[in-house]
């Protein structure tokens, strides 16, 4: 195992050189760059746009800007700094990160918890009521896109503002009810409909009421990438229990007497559990490289959003930024996942 750990640890370098290299080149050869938007100002001083151009190194030929840029990553972690904003690009980059990832690990591990055991149950009530009920429910998650539900969801919530309004204040007995289940009764709001936080009042709340605010914000986002994540991974838990349910090895346990509680929770599940542990590899990169369109649709400040933008903007030191990380998780997560699969897998070897 150590053998193998530093094998893969040795070919993690030309391949996050050669995947940075490409990805630096992809970036260059589109037309223009940062200064050509200051340029088109009829009021723009040419000599200070070439000295801009000459600050950030961009009359550089591409190979030495990147040997440069990577030189600065290997002493001292430097990722470059922002065109835009003129700070390094860890400032600008760090906050973005922050906000995808704690709503996608949120969703990912109740992505995991859900689908485990609503797989497994599936598959030991095959064709049954449930099974085709959590069936119907998975090819709905896989067929609406993650835009187009969070976009329903907001449409329902504003739907709902008049009718939560007049039940609030025609009965006095459920407004505390309703009061404790919305986020915003006075507007008659069920969940925020946007954002990260409540702008207008967020710096005057405790820190316990900031925690609550950025949780009735995370609602929305979370089950749609939640519900998303889910409906394909019980599918293949399902699928891989199934499989396992008809081995061998299976009707043997069965046969010296054991529950089938023991049979499926600890001879099957440990078998069929591997494509799940082999998907961990992309965990990882998922954290960094946020929820997608669900960001833009909730107006959520991650790295989606900022990504496009930096992109717009022609930022080139911010746009590898992220995609250093990227690329970096998405190694880290393949070795995880394929040590996870050899602790989990007798039958696995990578000696």
């Amino acid at each position: 195992m150590t053998q193998y750990l530093i094998r893969r640890v040795l070919q993690v370098i030309p391949t996050f050189i050669g995947a940075t290299l490409l990805a630096f080149i992809i970036i260059q050869l589109t037309p223009g760059d940062f200064t050509d938007r200051f340029a088109l100002d009829p009021n723009a001083d040419a000599e200070q746009l070439q000295r801009l151009r000459e600050n950030f190194g961009l009359d550089d030929p591409v190979l030495v800007q990147y040997f440069k840029w990577m030189w600065g990553i290997i002493t001292a972690g430097y990722l470059g700094e922002s065109f835009t904003y003129r700070a390094p690009v860890t400032e600008i980059i760090v906050p973005l990160i922050i906000n995808s990832f704690t709503l996608v690990l949120i969703s990912l591990i109740l992505t995991y918890l859900l689908a485990i055991p609503i797989g497994i149950y599936q598959a030991v009530n095959q064709y049954r009521l449930g099974d085709q009920v959590w069936s119907f429910f998975a090819v709905v998650g896989l067929a609406i896109p993650n835009f187009f539900f969070i976009l329903l969801l907001i449409v329902g919530v504003l739907y709902l503002q008049a009718p939560l309004r007049e039940i609030a204040q025609g009965n006095a007995w459920y407004r505390p009810i309703l009061d404790f289940l919305s986020y915003d009764l006075r507007n008659g709001l069920l969940f925020p409909v946007g954002g990260m936080r409540t702008t207008e009042i967020y710096d005057s709340l405790s820190w316990w009421q900031q925690v609550g605010d950025r949780l009735w914000h995370l609602i929305l986002p979370t089950l749609v990438i939640t519900t998303a994540g889910l409906s394909s991974l019980v599918r293949v838990v399902r699928g891989q229990v199934l499989d396992f349910l008809q081995s061998d090895f299976v009707r043997t346990a069965r046969a010296k007497g054991l529950s089938e509680r023991v049979v499926v929770y600890k001879h099957v599940l440990r078998n069929a559990i591997s494509p799940v542990i082999s998907g961990i590899g992309t965990v990882l990169p998922e954290l960094v490289t946020g929820a997608g369109l669900v960001e833009f649709v909730y107006r959520w400040p991650g790295i989606t959003p900022g990504f496009v933008i930096a992109i717009q903007q022609k930022d080139l030191y911010v746009v590898m930024g992220l995609l250093v990380l990227s690329a970096i998780l998405l190694m880290i997560g393949n070795l995880i996942s394929d040590v996870l699969l050899a602790l989990v897998d007798p039958r696995i070897r990578y000696s």
